[in-house]
């Protein structure tokens, strides 16, 4: 199935609504004229280095939708870890499984000063099967790559939609203070996703 970008951002935001029985509401208020919208449209991916980083600009800008020919209000700047380890060794000492893990530290900035707002990491992993062909494997590979490039991407967008949806109910209180930078330890990540089997 092929989602427009609109559709796949209004499901991505969909999927992270809390259950209305929890007296909670969806952060997608407003459809595409909201204010968690606007926020994702005003912001900025900087370019981020090497294939990962190539991949990852393209899936957070799938997502993002930036407006085109408008000042962003924020830039997104992000550094990558790819890391492909062995996991199973064979009677010969060939390496039979992989596992290629990435992970992204990733700080959004207010371009009017210059403050950071959100600082805090994602990060998504998927079980290779290594073969005797090797270029089936190197195939396996850059499958597990795009694979969780998309999994760390919609990690951060869906970071970047809470803080938006906190700014704004902080900008409609009387007095309304700046929300206090997001984070989370840099040593942990936003959302640990399970290994997959790559055939």
């Amino acid at each position: 199935m092929d989602f427009s970008k609109p559709s796949r951002l209004a499901l991505l935001l969909f999927l992270c609504m809390p259950l209305p029985a929890c007296g909670l509401h969806p952060l997608y208020k407003g459809g595409k004229s909201g204010p968690v919208a606007k926020t994702l449209g005003a912001v900025h991916v900087a370019s981020i280095p090497g294939k990962p980083g190539y991949l990852l600009h393209g899936a957070l800008q799938d997502r993002l939708m930036p407006e085109n020919g408008l000042r962003p209000r924020y830039q997104l700047e992000v550094e990558v870890d790819d890391h492909i380890e062995g996991l199973g060794v064979r009677r010969d000492n060939t390496v039979n499984r992989e596992r290629r893990t990435l992970r992204a530290r990733y700080r959004l900035i207010d371009l009017r000063d210059n403050q950071v707002v959100v600082d805090a990491t994602a990060s998504s992993d998927s079980g290779i099967d290594v073969v005797s062909s090797e270029y089936a494997t190197i195939a396996a590979e850059d499958t597990a790559l795009e694979q969780i490039t998309e999994n760390v991407a919609d990690q951060i967008v869906t970071h970047l939609a809470l803080y938006a949806e906190r700014r704004d109910k902080a900008d409609h209180l009387p007095n309304a203070a700046t929300p206090a930078p997001s984070e989370t330890p840099h040593n942990q990540a936003v959302q640990a996703v399970k290994p997959q089997n790559i055939s």
